[in-house]
């Protein structure tokens, strides 16, 4: 449940608004103002719900890509580092999680030991092609999340590192590198950066696209007076049971009264130590939080962004010193930033078609887990895949593969080839 601070509302959200006649603030220091952290149920439920979801797709898009759509489990070992999986859950155990999206079979090598094959299930190919086409008709919309990103960075630039971080948050496609960015080349240009990490920048500036999500829905609700002045007030809620002190209601409603900067503007004027440089460091992560599908990205997806963004050390407190704008959910052993205003409850308000497509995704992972625990997936010793090896697999790469490796397993029937540490060197 989320309770709401009404000094003025707007769409069902609640705005703290003082009078706008503070013109001395923006010479204000930074107030120490602490708000304690509440537990949100029903938040924390959305990250639990997709524990595994990003791995999952991460892995269906690999072997999509394959020749074959079927690869060994050294192959998909090899990309162990995008996955994001626990130390010590090895890959083939998360894929047999869930035998609803992956399908095993197995070949023989020239030693007659069988190797372990992943492709995906009929359903997992549909979902996939839906997601194809979604990429499809929505190119122009992914094109403008990533200029409008790009636009937000100083210098229009991002190394291609960060922006892999990132991809599955903005909705680019996890080929994006090959299968967006070569087609715009008067877009965007790889170049090589100081630190001589390649990086991605932007050609030219589009002042259409310079417009905050926060300037939209002022003039959308025609608040006039607001935009005006420049002192837009951000959609603030707490979670029941917050008992905000009437220090920390001043603060608010003095702080929502300050000018509003643009993420897109240059804001080198403003004073660091002050409180409406925070006002535009909260701007410029409202902003980026809407750019993504789910409204939401892991806090260390964003550490990366300091230079890049021009901000201050300690930039990330800002989501500990707004708990009515961010929400940090600390489920799935990581912390989560959430965009409060874009979920009511459990539910995004406006989901995006990508976002609609994950959670099919999620529904056909937790079927699986529920079909696997009742045991509708049972494997027989005698399942080999009768196909060549060849087909799938070299031999040459095999022979060097063998181990007398005893891993744990899901199965002790596969266990000479469960060692996701036994790889060659992808």
């Amino acid at each position: 449940m989320v309770q709401y601070m009404l000094f003025g509302k707007v769409g069902g959200f609640g705005f703290l608004r003082g009078s706008h006649i503070f013109n001395y603030q923006h010479k204000r220091t930074l107030v120490n103002v602490k708000l304690k952290w509440v537990k949100d149920r029903a938040l924390d439920a959305v990250v639990t719900a997709e524990r595994d979801l990003k791995t999952a797709c991460v892995l269906v898009s690999i072997i999509s890509s394959s020749s074959h759509s079927c690869l060994p489990i050294y192959h998909l070992s090899c990309h162990r580092g995008q996955l994001n999986l626990p130390h010590d859950l090895k890959v083939s155990t998360f894929i047999r999680r869930y035998p609803s999206v992956f399908r095993e079979s197995h070949v023989l090598d020239s030693g007659g030991t069988r190797v372990p094959c992943f492709s995906l299930t009929p359903e997992a190919i549909k979902l996939h092609q839906e997601e194809s086409n979604i990429v499809e008709q929505n190119q122009m919309d992914i094109l403008n999340r990533l200029r409008k990103l790009l636009m937000l960075t100083r210098g229009w630039n991002l190394p291609l590192q960060t922006l892999d971080q990132l991809k599955w948050d903005l909705g680019l496609p996890y080929d994006y590198q090959h299968s967006v960015i070569p087609h715009h080349p008067d877009l965007f240009s790889c170049i090589r950066l100081p630190d001589d990490r390649i990086g991605l920048k932007l050609l030219s500036w589009d002042d259409g696209l310079a417009v905050s999500q926060l300037q939209k829905n002022s003039a959308i609700q025609q608040e006039e007076e607001d935009m005006r002045s420049g002192c837009l007030a951000f959609p603030i809620g707490f979670t029941r049971g917050f008992g905000l002190t009437r220090k920390c209601m001043e603060w608010l409603k003095e702080w929502q009264s300050l000018p509003y900067t643009s993420p897109y503007y240059d804001a080198s004027h403003l004073d660091p130590r002050t409180d409406e440089s925070e006002k535009r460091i909260v701007g410029v992560f409202h902003e980026f939080l809407h750019l993504t599908v789910q409204k939401k990205t892991e806090r260390k997806n964003v550490s990366n962004l300091r230079k890049p963004l021009a901000l201050p050390q300690k930039f990330t407190k800002v989501f500990e010193r707004h708990p009515g704008i961010f929400y940090i959910s600390k489920k799935s052993a990581t912390q989560t930033v959430i965009l409060r205003e874009a979920y009511d409850r459990q539910q995004l308000l406006h989901k995006h078609p990508i976002a609609e497509l994950r959670e099919k995704f999620s529904m056909l992972l937790r079927k699986g887990l529920l079909d696997r625990s009742n045991g509708l997936y049972k494997k027989s010793p005698d399942d080999v895949l009768a196909v060549d090896p060849l087909k799938y697999i070299d031999v040459d790469e095999l022979s060097d593969y063998r181990s007398s490796s005893k891993g744990e397993s899901d199965n002790d029937l596969f266990s000479e080839y469960d060692s996701d540490e036994l790889h060659r060197p992808c």
